[in-house]
């Protein structure tokens, strides 16, 4: 039963807007949530707001590596009840298992195959949403002889939803990066029908190093190489969906990585293996993580992409129909909402991370007599 006294919710509220990290963001938010509201497991995931996949990092708390193999398979392959895409457009973004499946909570294969057999007996579900765009989802678990999630409960979640989703929100924005150990090809693994990969090559194996501390599963295939969840269930919904999928992760160097799977078909079109390639994140694959990230409008990305095409203020206003206050206008508000006071360093913030490495590889340095 929940025990939310307004100070409680207010602390906790404040340090989810202070909080100087994913990883830390959802550690002291799941300690606070505990003592309000207690559970005996839980699941953390920041999604890309993109496509709802998840990305990193990743915060799985009180549940062995091979429960949380089964709680990502059973996500993606399995279940059909209480779907964390339909909360994302639900009008509240949280829901119990047990208060959707009217106390029926056997139709959900999650129950079944993975809370069931470790004593659990109810699960709450909440989206981290705001403007639209999912960045974050949640589990919470309860074990049996412990009441079932109710109204106070998902009250209380629901309104830390959209102050997560702001916190981790903030996270895209670009920060410095040493471009140093960067793989040059891309990385690229291979998936056989069953989901075990079979294959990788070097860069991969140097990709993957570079990525976040998150939950990982081994290989049963001989490959001694614990594959990050978030790897697994991109190249899981491929393979479910016959398809690709993609998503991006911000690398320990502070660089973005995209990661996107295919799946492989035969001769006679039928599905089989899974690749997926991991590699730099061109500055198109980023765009839409940064334009969210300052909460940037897309007239404003359209201001903001001139100008670092060292427009003035009359070009840009006729290329965009304008008039030059109006541009004015777009340009202060987008230099208070990136923390800069001129073009300059606004070209800096936003374009040298996504720019100019990427253009440094192609470059060739002379010097004449």
């Amino acid at each position: 039963m929940t025990t939310a006294t307004p100070h409680a919710v207010e602390a906790l509220l404040a340090d989810i807007a202070t909080a100087p990290d994913a990883h830390a963001l959802f550690a002291d938010t799941s300690d606070r949530l505990q003592r309000i509201a207690p559970f005996d497991a839980a699941v953390w995931v920041a999604t890309d707001p993109i496509n709802g996949l998840t990305t990193a990092p990743v915060r799985v708390e009180n549940l062995h590596e091979g429960g949380c193999g089964t709680y990502w398979e059973s996500e993606i392959f399995a279940e059909h009840v209480n779907l964390f895409r339909d909360l994302a457009h639900a009008p509240v973004p949280v829901a119990g298992l047990r208060a959707v499946t009217g106390d029926q909570p056997t139709l959900s294969p999650l129950y079944r195959n993975f809370m069931r057999p470790r004593g659990f007996e109810d699960e709450l579900r909440a989206v981290f949403r705001i403007d639209g765009q999912s960045w974050g989802q949640l589990s919470l678990f309860r074990a049996g002889g412990r009441a079932e999630f109710d109204a106070a409960d998902i009250t209380l979640v629901e309104a830390l939803s959209a102050p997560l989703a702001q916190r981790l929100r903030s996270f895209a924005q670009p920060s410095a990066y040493s471009p140093e150990n960067t793989a040059h090809a891309p990385g690229m693994l291979l998936f056989d029908t069953d989901g075990n990969l079979v294959s990788i090559n070097d860069e991969a194996r140097d990709l993957l190093a570079q990525m976040p501390p998150g939950p990982s599963t081994r290989t049963p295939l001989g490959i001694e190489l614990p594959l990050p969840v978030w790897i697994l269930s991109t190249a899981g919904r491929a393979r479910l969906t016959g398809g690709s999928a993609r998503i991006r992760i911000r690398a320990t160097t502070g660089r973005w990585l995209v990661c996107h799977a295919s799946c492989l078909r035969d001769g006679a079109g039928r599905g089989g293996s899974t690749a997926l390639v991991i590699e730099p994140a061109k500055p198109s694959e980023i765009a839409a993580l940064v334009v969210a990230a300052y909460e940037l409008t897309r007239r404003e990305l359209d201001v903001i992409d001139l100008i670092a095409r060292g427009l003035p203020t009359g070009e840009i206003a006729e290329r965009l129909y304008l008039s030059p206050h109006t541009v004015r206008d777009h340009v202060k508000a987008i230099f208070d909402k990136v923390g800069v006071t001129s073009r300059g360093e606004l070209v800096a913030k936003l374009f040298t991370e996504f720019h100019e490495p990427l253009a440094a590889r192609d470059t060739v340095r002379v010097e004449r007599n």
